[in-house]
């Protein structure tokens, strides 16, 4: 299984919100934004909760599972 997410999706609802201005937010680099994005790095739950609270949706709607062949 790998963890997919849904990051991009809602820093675009956000206005077009930048990967630096994000990390900015929730105190990481940009290049973390997008590892994650990308499904390259696995967040800490600490960051998935802060990335979960500044988008004010739950760690489950911005993060998923998704089953591997």
């Amino acid at each position: 299984m790998k963890l997919g997410n849904h990051v991009r999706r809602y820093r675009f609802e956000k206005d077009d919100m930048s990967q630096e201005a994000l990390a900015n937010e929730v105190g990481v680099t940009r290049q973390t934004i997008h590892s994650i994005e990308k499904g390259k790095f696995v967040p800490s739950t600490l960051l998935a909760l802060k990335l979960a609270k500044f988008f004010g949706c739950s760690v489950e709607e911005l993060f998923y599972l998704e089953e591997s062949d």
